[in-house]
């Protein structure tokens, strides 16, 4: 639909299709359905047969460019034995698709996925039964061939298009099987995706791309200190600019807006240059020091994991231990977010790339005092939008705008300095673990880590999570910090270990206040929990004079597990030996480029995708450059939908997580933030990117598993195991800068 096509004529040409319809009381709630039927059980909530011959997909699930819209539609054209052109797909859209709350946490294909496929197949089995009784036969002598239905050997013939009436306004029950991987077409093939064309041609694809009739361009005013109030302003000088058509303050929100994007830059610049703001209070320290400030900072403590054993510790075991850090991390998305809002009549539409339309009506609603069935969210994908950047925020933003000037489009999109400075950024984290040795063999592990939250996502029942909620006059401030329970997890997320050891415990310090906002970075706290685990590991098994990959694999059940770490051993062509033995730091090392290979290895949350990675490093003593130049994984998701869509998605996860490792640290000082623009936030460039391979493990039988976060984890694990295998040093502190490691090697 083109975006310019307001709801209003859509209304009134009677084409928007109501889905969803109120079931009747239940003196007990109904049986749990698998995936995201449970929440959203009618079967015309997921599907519509047109009487044109189209069928229309709905999915609360969003593009954020891990092709998940080309996954669903190949699901559903298998299910309905459709042809894939045949499918129009409408997502992320709070007036017509279900709620499937966040695309996070690599859940679509588990929940969105299973969804859709049950609801197909019941709904191929229902158009079936109305064939049959059309064409006076048993629905078993019927076949289906692009929505086409006839009896072989008979001049019988009907159709999905003929017989579907109101056959899938029902409830779904999730009791037909979907069909066995012998009888897919397209489940398994790498299809061509459906958002990939329009990127390259350089077509409009992003919400920054979005044009309205008589749209508006504005930018919002904001501190360098988080949470500062805004004392004064030149207002009536920046009213007077050319172009600018409003400057709308509300408390400490401050924002102008033109009618050319150069206009409304402009007017931001000045009122940047004359707004006077207070401070809220300092920022945490730098360096190591934030790591000592977050072992003694407020917290509340659990127990995540406990398991004893009945029989006492050895007395000759050996014990071992380590602390490893990781620091404020950015999102650093290439577009800066942007949003599009339009106020008309009371009512408000928004169109966003954020990741949940439903939760950020929510807050929406909440901060602006109206009802949440007058305001629309609509996704569009966002130039390098993933995790929790700046995209809620920015919808807020411009609707508080559009407020001021009902009935025009107002585009607001942030600078580059309002991105980096604003965003939410990833927790900085402490990992203390100690274990003790038995004959080779782990006796006893223990975890246990200080992290910021990692979700302050739009949703949180007790305020509001949207930045500019915080600046009005009658503000609505955040809800308190939370930790996502396991075994999902946030802070705590693949801190419970795989590996079957006799004695364990976990414990989860999250820490309550929040002098620098942090929330969702691509794999919450997996990231920095399999660096500390899976670098320990090793620094166990050189301990215990073990190869590195046996050590895993001796205390490793999951047959599936085992068989990732094996399928990549093979692909790299590992040879066996002991791992160092890094508790001895006098070893010398040389004077050369040294190069080194390591493993690591997770199961993501411990319910998703299974990965094994092998990293190769060179490193150059001298300068302090690590370079990693080649990286090999297997990993396993079960039913493989679309074989490129994953592995794209393996070697993005190991990409990123390579500029991570090797660069990426917020910088910022008592008084201010301190990234504005990239020299200020380096990430890996192209030249440094490693020669990837990935080897896919397909399960057909299997259910499908998350796979989008599931090799940043195991990939900084095997780069900082091969640097210590390359120099005989351990690094413990994220990132691996030249000047980290010079200090460490010297």
């Amino acid at each position: 639909m083109d975006a310019a096509v307001s709801r209003r004529a859509l209304l009134q040409g009677g084409s928007l299709l109501v889905l969803f319809a109120l079931g009747g009381l239940h003196a007990q709630a109904p049986a749990p359905l698998p995936g995201s039927l449970n929440t959203n059980r009618r079967l015309d909530a997921w599907l519509r047969i047109r009487p044109n011959g189209t069928v229309t997909m709905f999915t609360g699930k969003v593009e954020l460019g891990q092709g998940i819209l080309t996954a669903l539609t190949q699901i559903v054209a298998d299910e309905l034995d459709v042809a894939p052109e045949r499918l129009e797909v409408v997502s992320g859209d709070t007036a017509r698709t279900p709620n499937e709350g966040m695309t996070a946490g690599s859940l679509s294909l588990q929940d969105s996925g299973t969804a859709l496929r049950l609801a197909c197949a019941e709904a191929r089995e229902l158009l079936l039964q109305s064939a049959a009784a059309r064409l006076g036969v048993p629905a078993a002598e019927l076949v289906v061939a692009d929505g086409a239905i006839t009896k072989p050997g008979s001049a019988l013939r009907t159709s999905y298009w003929e017989v579907a009436g109101d056959t899938l306004q029902r409830e779904a029950t999730a009791r037909v099987a979907p069909k066995p991987a012998r009888q897919h077409r397209l489940i398994g093939q790498s299809v061509r995706r459906r958002d990939i064309p329009a990127k390259v041609s350089g077509a409009p694809a992003y919400v920054q791309d979005l044009r309205l009739p008589g749209m508006v361009h504005a930018r919002v005013v904001r501190p360098a200190m988080p949470r500062a109030r805004l004392l004064e302003a030149d207002v009536a000088t920046a009213r007077a600019m050319p172009g600018v058509v409003a400057v709308v303050r509300e408390g400490s929100f401050l924002a102008v807006a033109a009618e050319r994007e150069e206009q409304a830059v402009a007017a931001w610049r000045a009122l940047h240059a004359n707004a006077r703001w207070e401070a809220a209070g300092p920022l945490p320290p730098r360096g190591p020091a934030l790591f000592a400030y977050l072992k003694t900072a407020r917290a509340q403590t659990g127990v995540v994991s406990e398991k004893t054993a009945a029989a006492a510790l050895p007395a000759a075991a050996t014990t071992v231990n380590a602390e490893y850090t990781r620091p404020y991390q950015a999102h650093a998305s290439i577009g800066p977010s942007c949003a599009v809002a339009q106020w008309e009549e009371g009512r408000l539409q928004v169109w966003t790339h954020s990741q949940g339309v439903f939760p950020l009506r929510g807050d929406l609603a909440k901060t602006l005092r109206i009802a949440p069935a007058n305001i629309t969210v609509m996704h569009r994908e966002g130039s390098g939008c993933y995790g929790h950047n700046g995209a809620d925020d920015v919808a807020l933003d411009a609707a508080l705008v559009a407020r001021a000037l009902p009935g025009i489009p107002v585009r607001l999109q942030w600078m580059r300095e309002d991105e980096f400075a604003f965003e939410p950024l990833g927790s900085p984290m402490v990992m203390q673990l100690r274990a003790a040795l038995d004959g080779g063999r782990i006796v006893d592990w223990q975890h246990e880590l200080w992290s910021y939250t990692h979700s302050t996502r739009p949703g949180d029942p007790e305020g509001s999570n949207l930045l500019a909620a915080w600046q009005l006059p009658d503000p609505l401030l955040p809800g308190p910090s939370r930790n996502l329970p396991q075994p999902s997890g946030g802070g705590d997320r693949n801190a419970v270990p795989l590996y079957a050891f006799p004695r364990q415990r976990i414990t989860n310090h999250l820490l309550l206040d929040q002098p620098i906002r942090t929330s969702a970075l691509r794999t919450l706290g997996a990231y920095a929990n399999v660096f500390a685990a899976e670098s320990f590991m090793d620094e166990l098994a050189g301990a215990a004079g073990a190869d590195p990959l046996a050590f895993r694999l001796a205390h490793l059940e999951d047959p599936r597990a085992r068989a990732v770490i094996e399928q990549v051993a093979a692909l790299a062509g590992w040879q066996p030996g002991p791992a160092l033995d890094t508790r001895d730091a006098r070893r010398p090392v040389a004077a050369g480029p040294l190069r080194g290979r390591g493993i690591g290895f997770s199961r993501y949350k411990n319910l998703a995708v299974y990965c094994a990675v092998v990293a190769e490093v060179l490193v150059d003593p001298r300068s302090g450059e690590v370079r990693v130049t080649q990286a090999w994984a297997a990993a396993d998701a079960g039913l493989v939908v679309n074989p490129d869509g994953f592995r794209n998605q393996i070697e993005g996860g190991m990409v990123q997580s390579t500029s991570w490792t090797l660069h990426e640290a917020y910088p910022y000082d008592e008084r201010q933030l301190g990234a504005r623009n990239w020299p200020d936030y380096p990430i890996l460039r192209f030249p440094e990117v490693p020669r990837v391979e990935v080897k896919l493990v397909d399960r057909p039988e299997e259910r499908p598993l998350g796979v989008g976060e599931g090799s940043q984890g195991p990939m900084v694990a095997a780069i900082a195991n091969a640097f210590a295998q390359a120099t005989g040093r351990r690094l413990r502190d994220l990132p691996f800068t030249p000047e980290r490691v010079k200090a460490r090697l010297a």
